[in-house]
């Protein structure tokens, strides 16, 4: 059979049809109650009749993408784990408002379609989805001959939750004497690469597959660590417990995105001491000679969301954090400010050595 004028300009429908059928299973396990229809369609439908179960709900939105780890995954030809990066970065920032993710889109963009390998991304998009209680309501993929390589992609998406508008969380409800409370992160999530790659990579000239003894494995399988998912953790510490308000530490690092929390009539400190940072972290620094303030203002540097709340409050939050995996600890405070050093946040003393 001869080729259609598409395909030879570089358009392989049946690659997409066939990526289509390979994905079907796992996005049907993402599913929600709520979800009308199947993959396939124009539009992903939602029912939203069980928003009238609020009093006054208010719809969150978010959009991401996971930035040059994606170059990490298609080095190493591993691609199911960027899905979580994907999902954590899109319903962790919709939880720092204190709302619920209902469903996600997402869209990869690729010179050449795969089958098995957007498959293998989207699988690992529904696996997170289901982890974070989201549906995978739908996505796009675009075949992008002549504009990327064969063997390029990207990888974004957008989601969708919701909140009571009593209930939402920020800056007006943090006050003098709140803790600051870090929650630990899995490694690098899904910023800075940019920074680890020139360092690493092309500075230092190490391999993915060079196994690294303070690693403890190799750097290829260091770097595509999935990113920690918090949304549901987070959301069952809001059932039980009083959060005034949440920071995902995201590009910007600690201080750039707990600044973003804080009223202009107080400041937070954090204290480094209380924490020793992974492996990774140290490693950028010493091999790329990186100073301490770029290192924080690219990289999470152990800690992946910040939780601000009263002091009564710890235990029970710590306590729920932990029935769900996730490693805490107080961190700092927050204080009253001058009006020259409001809503900034100041990160004193040194990390324990590893």
């Amino acid at each position: 059979m001869s080729q259609s004028a598409y395909a030879r300009a570089g358009v392989d429908i049946a690659a997409g049809d066939r990526a289509v059928e390979l994905m079907r299973q796992s996005v049907a396990a993402s599913r929600r109650p709520e979800v009308m229809g199947g993959l396939g369609g124009f539009a992903g439908l939602f029912d939203a009749s069980a928003l009238r179960s609020y009093r006054r709900p208010v719809l969150a939105t978010s959009t991401d993408g996971v930035g040059t780890k994606v170059a990490i995954a298609a080095a190493l030809d591993l691609h199911h784990t960027i899905g979580y990066d994907l999902v954590g970065m899109l319903v962790d920032d919709l939880v720092v408002v204190g709302a619920e993710p209902l469903f996600v889109t997402d869209y990869i963009a690729c010179g050449r379609v795969v089958p098995e390998r957007v498959a293998a991304i989207v699988s690992g998009v529904a696996a997170a989805c289901a982890e974070a209680g989201a549906a995978l309501l739908g996505g796009e993929t675009a075949e992008h001959p002549g504009l990327m390589g064969p063997d390029e992609f990207d990888l974004a998406g957008a989601t969708t939750g919701v909140v009571e508008a009593d209930a939402m969380l920020g800056p007006a409800r943090v006050v003098a004497g709140d803790v600051v409370l870090a929650l630990a992160s899995s490694g690098l999530h899904s910023n800075g690469y940019s920074l680890v790659r020139h360092v690493l990579l092309e500075q230092a000239g190490w391999k993915l597959e060079r196994q690294v003894p303070e690693l403890g494995r190799s750097l290829g399988q260091e770097l595509l660590t999935p990113t920690r998912l918090y949304a549901r953790p987070l959301l069952a510490v809001l059932a039980a417990a009083e959060i005034h308000a949440l920071s995902h530490i995201t590009g910007g690092g600690l201080a750039g995105n707990l600044a973003r929390v804080l009223p202009r009539h107080l400041k937070a400190t954090v204290e480094r001491p209380t924490w020793t940072p992974p492996a990774i972290f140290e490693l950028v620094r010493q091999v790329g000679r990186v100073s301490q303030p770029d290192l924080e203002a690219a990289l999470n540097m152990g800690v992946g969301m910040v939780a601000v709340l009263p002091q009564a409050a710890l235990d029970p939050v710590q306590r729920v954090l932990s029935e769900h995996g996730v490693v805490s600890w107080p961190a700092g405070q927050v204080e009253a400010a001058a009006e020259a050093d409001g809503g900034t946040v100041e990160l004193v003393g040194r990390h324990p050595t590893a």
